[in-house]
């Protein structure tokens, strides 16, 4: 009965953004019926076509400005009040009970454009919004889950919800390593996961993908290779993660201590060494572990007479971040 009523909304109308509006409508006024709402509230189309309208809070910086209506060009509230707990309702329950992809996706940027907001990060959870979003990332369309991932992204900057997401990081470690390479969809996986990973509380949920993001470092552009090595610095500051990243297969890294990578890349890279270093330092058992000629440590430690001549080489580099780095992990292996 309910896909039929909803069905029954959308005749003469064309797919898109209409389409996402109108159910968003018959959404509204069935919970109302239900639940009896205040006659005086918004019209639900406009609000949602102002929402979505606003450009993603997902910045490559890792730096989350929420834009402002004057930025987007329309008239929308700039207050974390734009949208109503009535409105995030109805939301969700379109996401939840339509299977049309390009309403899907329209809902999925308005809640991710309401998430860049504390307050809508809270009352998305409280909602129960969160495994609804969640579900998004068996939808077997490529834009779906991008845009599920870039919503869990602005909702993981709340710690309360990062105990919801963390259900989901098996499934978006494998999206996100299986993605095409350097794909917005891999990004924005790479982008949740740095968010994921800055407190030690879900590390060991990784683990398994650490090959799959060294591979990523070594095959991925630019771009890439920053996303990924955010999430193996935030790993590697872990203590309790320097055996299984010192034993993951990288026989190419030392190819990257070179002047011709960019700074963006370099910087991180030494930062993650410099990390497994210090550890290293601090716990003498992790020298006697067993390692396979190509893992992380045998290609940084196990000649060191080559990691030095590339360290020596690096010291020289003319970005002075790089070379004060390369000095830190200098240090840190005397």
């Amino acid at each position: 009965m309910r896909d039929s009523a909803l069905k029954a909304g959308l005749v003469g109308l064309a797919v898109g953004a209409g389409v996402c509006w109108a159910l968003y409508g018959l959404a509204s006024r069935r919970r109302r019926r239900r639940k009896g709402a205040d006659p005086g509230e918004r019209e639900p189309s406009a609000l949602l076509r102002a929402a979505s309208g606003l450009p993603l809070v997902s910045s490559s910086s890792g730096k989350r400005e929420a834009a402002t209506p004057q930025q987007a060009g329309i008239d929308f509230p700039n207050s974390p009040h734009g949208l109503g707990t009535e409105d995030l309702q109805n939301l969700i329950y379109l996401l939840e009970s339509t299977k049309d992809s390009a309403i899907q996706e329209q809902v999925l940027i308005t809640l991710s454009n309401s998430a860049a907001f504390s307050i809508n990060q809270d009352t998305i959870r409280n909602l129960g919004g969160l495994p609804v979003v969640g579900k998004m990332l068996s939808v077997p369309v490529a834009n779906i889950k991008e845009k599920a991932l870039n919503a869990l992204n602005n909702l993981s900057m709340n710690i309360e919800n990062q105990e919801v997401i963390k259900a989901y990081i098996a499934r978006v470690c494998e999206e996100t390593c299986s993605a095409p390479l350097n794909s917005e969809l891999q990004l924005a996986g790479l982008r949740l996961l740095t968010n994921m990973s800055v407190t030690n509380n879900y590390h060991s949920m990784m683990i398994s993908s650490i090959p799959g993001f060294l591979y990523l470092l070594s095959a991925g552009n630019e771009r890439t290779q920053v996303h990924v090595l955010r999430v193996l610095v935030n790993l590697s500051a872990n203590p309790a993660m320097t055996e299984h990243l010192l034993k993951a297969q990288a026989p190419f890294l030392l190819s990257l201590f070179d002047s011709c990578t960019k700074e963006d890349v370099l910087l991180r890279l030494l930062v993650f060494v410099t990390n497994l270093a210090k550890h290293m330092k601090k716990d003498k058992n992790t020298v006697h572990y067993e390692y396979n000629e190509d893992s992380v440590f045998s290609v940084l430690w196990g000649d060191s007479t080559l990691c030095a001549q590339k360290l020596a080489s690096l010291f020289h580099h003319h970005d002075m971040e790089v070379r004060e780095q390369v000095a830190k992990l200098i240090s840190q292996q005397c």
